[in-house]
């Protein structure tokens, strides 16, 4: 599902599925994606701006009911969680043939689109919003949910750098639809349900049974991309694709771009380790470790600041200096005439 809940031009009435779901009122499409449309709506009881998801898909009846378990599953999974950086479900109903979730309106882009244009995060914003994710999805592990596809699509940036985290379609959650044994039948070649290959864990991409430390694997991947500018694997074959997740060792973001701090790159790395007890034990450890990197970091701008502020004083003190010698030599000169005066008048 495209996770674009910024407004767009209006879409004009006439092409809407209906001016209405549930008691809320629809005003123009602002994304569309495999399972339906997403649009703005207006909830005339709270009298605020929601995004609405509406269910739709295609003839193949199979096809169908599985997108329609994703839709479900995402109502179910999102909706146990509250979290300022999860998007908040207000509502999910079945009425008159229509399907819809009502969700917060979001204003901002997902990082997809923000990485396609050039947007380029510093390694303190990358470090920040990957942070708010990491302590996003420990919540969500800790209610038992895991998202499975952890992308920079399905991360939305507010204006103010705020990351929500979107899209539980394919989440596992306590309350889920899907059937276990017959979710094993659907992997990436099978219309790519579990997950986005570029950012698979490898036991993901080896069709394993995952749990909570893949979404520890497919941020760490997300950051890597944020601070390197590029994927960690990178193949037009999907098949090599998922060999280079299962096999290959990644280049560490610092060899990539000498700029990234070993420490920094190291946390990626440890992430994105290929066996998962190699990785974080969890996502509450790997954002324990980005805010010790961050506090770190905030150390050692106010110790070179403190130097900085020193050294200027320091300056200050000579600059000073060379004016209070010459007052001195001024009294000095003025005390030897007046002596000398004296002593040749008597």
């Amino acid at each position: 599902m495209q996770n674009n809940f910024i407004s767009t031009p209006n879409t004009p009435s006439a092409t809407l599925p209906t001016k209405r779901v549930g008691r809320f009122y629809l005003s123009e499409r602002i994304g569309m994606g495999s399972n339906g449309a997403v649009y703005r709506g207006h909830d005339p009881v709270i009298d605020r701006d929601v995004a609405i998801k509406i269910f739709s898909a295609g003839n193949n009846a199979a096809d169908k009911k599985q997108r329609e378990q994703q839709f479900i599953n995402e109502a179910r999974a999102a909706g146990r969680l509250s979290h300022p950086n999860i998007v908040t479900i207000f509502d999910a109903s079945s009425e008159g043939g229509t399907t819809f979730i009502a969700m917060e309106f979001l204003q901002g882009k997902d990082l997809r689109h923000l990485l396609a244009e050039g947007k380029q995060f510093d390694i303190i914003e990358t470090t920040n919003l990957i942070q708010k994710v990491a302590e996003a999805l420990a919540y969500a592990h800790a209610n038992g949910v895991i998202h499975r596809d952890i992308k920079p699509a399905n991360i939305f940036v507010l204006p103010n750098q705020h990351p929500k985290v979107v899209d539980f379609g394919i989440a596992r959650a306590p309350n889920r639809v899907l059937d276990e044994t017959r979710e094993q039948a659907h992997t990436l070649f099978n219309n790519n349900i579990l997950g986005t290959p570029n950012y698979m864990s490898p036991e993901q991409a080896n069709g394993k049974q995952v749990n909570a430390l893949t979404d520890v694997y497919s941020l760490g991947a997300v950051m890597y991309e944020m601070l390197t500018g590029q994927k960690p694997f990178q193949s037009q074959d999907v098949d090599k694709l998922l060999q280079q997740i299962v096999s290959k060792v990644a280049k560490y973001p610092s060899e990539v771009r000498p700029s990234i701090p070993d420490s920094l790159s190291k946390i990626v790395m440890k992430a994105m380790q290929k066996d998962p007890a190699a990785r974080y034990e969890s996502a509450a450890e790997l954002s324990l470790a980005l805010e010790k990197f961050l506090e770190r970091d905030k150390k050692l701008k106010r110790k070179r600041q403190k130097q900085g502020d020193e050294s200027s004083n320091y300056r200050d003190d000579e600059d000073k200096q060379p004016s209070s010698w010459l007052s001195w030599l001024a009294i000095a000169f003025a005390v030897a005439g007046v002596a000398a005066y004296f002593m040749h008048r008597f």
